[in-house]
């Protein structure tokens, strides 16, 4: 991949138990990122994610809208160091 970037990225608002992980999962194997995302006990969803750095940049301006379910108040973006994942998961 050319131009690899990653984020660390906190979405908070009404954003568990509405599906967004999984949500988030999905956009993100449709734009070829990868990383993790998962529940933080606060609330609020928690992610890393890296690829190609248009594609990232996608995902985040997808995860200010979320699952039709979710109401997202904000999203945190903070550049990070590449951690070499070879897929997105869903961390529990």
């Amino acid at each position: 991949m050319a131009d690899v970037i990653a984020r660390s990225v906190r979405v908070t608002g009404y954003v568990q138990g509405v599906f967004f992980r999984a949500w988030t999962a999905e956009q993100a194997r449709a734009l070829d990122v990868v990383g993790w995302v998962c529940n933080a006990p606060d609330g609020s969803v928690e992610g890393h994610l890296e690829g190609e750095a248009g594609d990232v940049q996608k995902l985040i301006g997808r995860l200010h809208q979320g699952p039709p379910s979710a109401q997202v108040v904000q999203v945190s973006v903070e550049e990070a160091a590449p951690q070499g994942s070879d897929r997105f998961e869903v961390r529990h």
